[in-house]
C-alpha cells in the first residue's frame, strides 16, 4: 500500500515556491499543463484503490492498509489470470473494504499493527489436511425415539467407514442398549466419556449431532477451545440450528467426509465472571467512566471462564423486586437496566431468548453482540446491537435493592452479588456448523420451517370486471 500512498499524495502536492518540473509523455511530445497532470494522478489513483480494495473469491484475502503483499503479479500476469480463472460472481455477502482515502487531501492514519483478514462467507467451505478419524457422536437423552437412529449411526461409522466413535458414557448406559445383543459388538468399539472428567477437546476430528438444538449447544460446551465441525441432524422438538435430515444419512455423512462442504462460523461470546472485583468507594463516575480505585484487580476471584454459542442471561432470579444492574460498554458505562434482566446475546443466540424478548434477528455471519432488556419498566429501551470487537461489563447497581442471577446457555447459573462483575467479549472460537444447502438458505430455510417468519394468508387478487376506486371516481 506504500505505493499507492505515495500515488495519492502525488495526486494533490503541497503548494511550493519551486515550479514543478515538466513531464514529457512516452507516447507524445507535447507538454500537459500541471492541472492535467493531477487529473491524470488523481484517477490513476483512484483507479489503483479499488483494485486493491476488491474483495476475491474463492476465500482470497484482500490488501488493506499497512498490510503488505508476498507477491504480486504483474500486468500481463494479471491478465492471463483474469483469462484462465474461473467467472467471478456477481455479488459477495461482505460489502467491499471501504475507501480510506477522502477527497484530495484527508485520509485515515496508517496502522500497520493491525491487519484484517475478510473472507466471503460464501467462500467458506470445509476442507480436511487429514482425513477424519474420530467422530464424537451426541444423541439427546431421555428420547426413546432415538435410539434407533443412533443404532444406526454408530453401525455405518464404525463398520463401514471404519471410523473410531466416542459417545457420552450415560448414553452407552441405556437400558436399550445394553439389552441389545444386535449391538454389544458395536457398543464394545466405542469409546465413552464423562463430562468434567474427560478431556476429549484435542482428539475429535467431526461431531455429529442427533436430536435439536440442544444438542448442539451441549456440543459446543465441551469445547471451551478450538471446535471441530459440527454436523447436526433434525431429530428434536425446533431444529432451527439442525438442517439435515437423517433419512438420508449416508449419503450427507460420507459427502462430508470428502470435504468440500459450507459452513457457518457461529461466533460465541467468552465470558468472566469475576468475584468481588469491584469496590464500592462512593465515588462519582467522570463522564460514565469507571473512577480510579474503584476496581481491585488483586481481589478480583475470576470463578467461572466459558464459551458461551447463544446468550448470557441476567435476571432478578426468585427475587420479586426489579433487578438493576449496570451496563459498561469498553469501561464507560452505557445505561442502568432497570426491570427482569438483561440478554446478551451472538447473532446465532438472537433467534433464541432474545427473540421472545423483541429482538432483531441477526444472521450468524453478521459480527456484532446484541443487548436485549427482559421486561424494562422503561417505554424507550429498545434492543441495541454493538461492535462483536467491543468488551460488555454487567455489575449489580450501587442501589439495588437485591441480588441477580446468571445463566450462560441456560447452564451453569449462579447468583451475582455486589461487587461481582460479568466481563463479555466475542470469542476467537466459533462454531464451524456444516451447512445441508448454503448459508443463506439454511437460515432462511430455518425462519420459514421453525419459526413461520412472515407467514400470513395471501391477499386475493381482483377480479378482472372490478377496476381500481381511484380509477371510478376519475
Amino acid at each position: 500500500m506504500e505505493s499507492q500512498e505515495s500515488s495519492c499524495s502525488s495526486a494533490t502536492p503541497e503548494r511550493s515556491s519551486n515550479p514543478p518540473e515538466p513531464v514529457r509523455s512516452s507516447t507524445s511530445k507535447h507538454r500537459k499543463s500541471p492541472k492535467r497532470r493531477r487529473e491524470e494522478k488523481r484517477s490513476q489513483c483512484h483507479h489503483q484503490d479499488d483494485q486493491e480494495h476488491l474483495l476475491l473469491p474463492d476465500g482470497e484475502q484482500i490488501r488493506l492498509p499497512g498490510q503488505h503483499e508476498h507477491s504480486e503479479p504483474s500486468g500481463s500476469s494479471t491478465a492471463e489470470m483474469a483469462e484462465t480463472s474461473p467467472k467471478r460472481r456477481a455479488h459477495f455477502l461482505h460489502g467491499p473494504y471501504p475507501a480510506t482515502h477522502f477527497g484530495p487531501k484527508a485520509c485515515i492514519l496508517p496502522n500497520p499493527t493491525s491487519v484484517m483478514h475478510i473472507q466471503d462467507p460464501a467462500s467458506q467451505r470445509l476442507t480436511w489436511n487429514k482425513p477424519p478419524v474420530n467422530v464424537l457422536v451426541i444423541r439427546k437423552i431421555r428420547d426413546e425415539s432415538l435410539v434407533e437412529p443412533f443404532k444406526e449411526l454408530c453401525h455405518f461409522l464404525v463398520e463401514e467407514k471404519g471410523m473410531l466413535v466416542f459417545v457420552e458414557r450415560r448414553v452407552v448406559a441405556d437400558v436399550s442398549l445394553t439389552t441389545d445383543e444386535t449391538f454389544a459388538s458395536i457398543r464394545k468399539q466405542l469409546c465413552t466419556f464423562r463430562e468434567g472428567y474427560d478431556d476429549i477437546s484435542h482428539c475429535i476430528d467431526l461431531i455429529i449431532c442427533l436430536g435439536g438444538d440442544g444438542t448442539l449447544l451441549y456440543a459446543s460446551s465441551l469445547f471451551q477451545g478450538s471446535v471441530p465441525p459440527v454436523m447436526a441432524f433434525h431429530l428434536g422438538s425446533l431444529g432451527f440450528l439442525t438442517p439435515f435430515k437423517f433419512e438420508s444419512y449416508k449419503t450427507e455423512v460420507a459427502k462430508v467426509f470428502e470435504g468440500n462442504a459450507a459452513i457457518t462460523l457461529r461466533s460465541r461470546l467468552k465470558v468472566k465472571v469475576v468475584k468481588d472485583m469491584l469496590q464500592r468507594t462512593g465515588q462519582p463516575e467522570h463522564n460514565g467512566l469507571l473512577p480510579h480505585g474503584h476496581t481491585n484487580s488483586e481481589a478480583g476471584n475470576i470463578t467461572l471462564q466459558m464459551q458461551v454459542l447463544n446468550e448470557v442471561v441476567v435476571d432478578r432470579g426468585p427475587s420479586s423486586y426489579l433487578s438493576n444492574v449496570d451496563l459498561y460498554l469498553d469501561g464507560r458505562l452505557i445505561t442502568s437496566v432497570q426491570g427482569d434482566g438483561v440478554i446478551v446475546s451472538t447473532p446465532t443466540g438472537s433467534t433464541a431468548y432474545a427473540a421472545a424478548a423483541g429482538a432483531s434477528m441477526i444472521h450468524p455471519n453478521v459480527p456484532a453482540i446484541m443487548v436485549t432488556p427482559i421486561c424494562p419498566h422503561s417505554l424507550s429501551f429498545r434492543p441495541i446491537v454493538v461492535p462483536a470487537g467491543v468488551e460488555l461489563m454487567i455489575t449489580l447497581s450501587p442501589d439495588a435493592r437485591n441480588t441477580c442471577w446468571v445463566s450462560f446457555d441456560g447452564r451453569k447459573r449462579q447468583e451475582i452479588s455486589h461487587g461481582d462483575c460479568i466481563k463479555i467479549t466475542t470469542s476467537c472460537y466459533p462454531v464451524p456448523s456444516i451447512c445441508c444447502h448454503d448459508l443463506v438458505y439454511d437460515w432462511f430455510e430455518s425462519l420459514a420451517q421453525c419459526l413461520h417468519w412472515n407467514v400470513r394468508k395471501k391477499q386475493a387478487r381482483l377480479a378482472d370486471d372490478v377496476s381500481d376506486s381511484s380509477d371510478t371516481e376519475n
